[in-house]
């Protein structure tokens, strides 16, 4: 099945789809993990147009439905990733993944060399797709009732001067 999907820069009259979103995942994502109360379940849609406004929030979109997003708040030379999710229905389509690149691309153009995100330590599926994109576990602490791993991924500099050059004839 070939579906296409676009990301694109958030806007504030998406915020209610964004909420939405994210309050069917996370409620997941704390029932995956064993508990009631989570931050991201307390954010309202006033809290989501603060954000788009003052940080960088991308959506995913199939046919005008809002199906993924990302978070990404710059703080000094660090990017912090969060409010990352997928529709359920969309999942194993490359949604998250492709959203992740793009979070990536952003991060590097900006030139931040670090970004982290937390999520729940034993939350496997997670935890391997944050592996599989370069990210480590840097800790793990139990202040919100529940493993979370504070995780890290390093952008090295490239030295482009360093680099070949292949010309394509």
């Amino acid at each position: 099945m070939d579906t296409l999907f676009v990301i694109r820069h958030a806007v504030v009259s998406d915020a209610p789809d964004i909420h939405a979103l994210l309050q069917d995942a996370f409620r997941e994502y704390a029932e995956a993990i064993g508990i009631s109360e989570l931050e991201a379940l307390k954010e309202t849609i006033s809290d989501i147009e603060f954000e788009i406004a003052n940080n960088t929030v991308f959506v995913a979109i199939i046919d005008g439905i809002i199906i993924g997003t990302i978070r990404i708040e710059i703080t000094g030379d660090e990017a912090y990733i969060s409010r990352f999710a997928v529709n359920s229905c969309y999942r194993g389509m490359g949604v998250g993944e492709s959203l992740m690149n793009l979070a990536d691309k952003y991060i590097k153009s900006k030139g931040i060399k670090r970004s982290f995100l937390y999520t729940a330590s034993h939350n496997t599926n997670l935890v391997r797709f944050y592996y599989n994109r370069g990210f480590y576990t840097e800790s793990v602490s139990h202040e919100r009732g529940y493993p979370r791993a504070r995780m890290v991924k390093e952008y090295p500099e490239i030295d482009l001067k360093l680099q070949p050059f292949v010309n394509i004839k």
